[in-house]
């Protein structure tokens, strides 16, 4: 919902029609957009078109002036060339593996609450969440006590109504093929609950995940769910080397009161955007442009940046009555040359 229609409100803001289509998981969702919109824009305003079978593939084909697209990077891939056909430009918000450090100059209690919030948000499924998270080698011990403190009181019981389930069983299921898989190849898997994943509700507990490496899925492609992976640096280039090995984050989380190490890492970890001392809430402040860069992405929206991307500046120019360019028509003359000689040295 907050995807669709904080883009639409770019779109209309700059005077477009737009046309929707949601992404194949959210099928139930978009049926019910598909019928209610009618109630509130004209059909040539706006509609959302349900997903019947590669409805995606052929829209994605379609001559649009723009065309938005919010998933994988993978499908992202697909939709710019499809879209390259016609020449349509794009804006793309992928998501990828956005990182978050804890200096030890910062509160563990008030860093791990904020992270720890945001995991459980949605049971991880937004593409800003806190893929993974620095912890020094020193405060290894207190995160882990501190997170699974956390926990106990705020996701005590995953079959809460508070606690959300994950979107279909696919995607429950390659979650906990990436958890198994994690700790058959030598990871250390700890489940802030007494409970198991359940897969008749889909519910899975906050976890997180120690000495993992690139030979774990967990650690080579976005999480989008209750999954925390934890790994610990002894000094901050350590943390900056390790991201910049890999593609570039949508968004980047330092915690600390340290400003010239705030400004450390802000210049050395290009992302698409940065909380500092919280994590995906730089998403929320609608007046700052939100977009990717590299594998997370390409353009932004919100505010006036969305009004930009869904605009084309068309530049009018209006010619007086009286034009001099009649006197630069050939042939050439004196008068001619003197003219180009003037304006020459003007711009010299």
């Amino acid at each position: 919902m907050n995807l669709a229609f904080s883009q639409l409100a770019a779109a209309f803001a700059a005077g477009n029609k737009a046309m929707v289509k949601m992404s194949e998981n959210s099928r139930h969702l978009s049926a019910l957009l598909s019928e209610l919109v009618g109630n509130y824009f004209k059909p040539e305003k706006l509609q959302f078109y349900c997903e019947t079978g590669e409805v995606g593939i052929a829209f994605s084909k379609l001559p649009f002036d723009h065309l938005m697209f919010t998933g994988s990077g993978e499908t992202g891939k697909k939709v710019m060339a499809a879209a390259a056909q016609n020449l349509t430009p794009v804006t793309l918000e992928l998501g990828g593996k956005s990182p978050a450090v804890i200096a030890t100059d910062y509160p563990m209690q008030k860093a791990v609450e904020r992270i720890m919030y945001v995991k459980q948000m949605n049971a991880g499924q937004i593409c800003t969440n806190v893929d993974y998270v620095f912890v020094h080698q020193s405060q290894l011990a207190l995160f882990i006590d501190t997170a699974t403190r956390w926990a106990k009181k705020h996701v005590s019981d995953i079959h809460s109504q508070d606690y959300t389930a994950i979107i279909d069983d696919r995607a429950f299921k390659r979650l906990t093929n990436c958890i198994e898989e994690a700790k058959q190849l030598g990871a250390d898997v700890i489940t802030l609950s007494d409970q198991v994943a359940d897969a008749n509700t889909r519910k899975l507990p906050l976890t997180l995940i120690l000495n993992s490496n690139d030979s774990m899925s967990i650690d080579t492609r976005e999480t989008f769910g209750p999954i925390l992976m934890v790994k610990t640096y002894q000094d901050s280039q350590q943390v900056v080397d390790y991201i910049a090995e890999r593609d570039r984050p949508l968004a980047f989380y330092p915690f600390s009161y340290n400003k010239q190490l705030i400004n450390f890492y802000i210049e050395q970890v290009m992302s698409g955007g940065v909380s500092v001392n919280d994590a995906l809430f730089h998403v929320g402040q609608h007046d700052l442009p939100f977009g990717g860069v590299g594998a997370s992405g390409m353009g932004h929206y919100h505010g006036y940046e969305g009004f930009l991307t869904f605009s084309k500046l068309r530049p009018v120019f209006y010619q007086t009555k009286f034009s001099s360019v009649k006197f630069l028509m050939p042939p050439y003359g004196r008068f001619a040359d003197k003219l180009l000689a003037f304006l020459s040295k003007l711009n010299s």
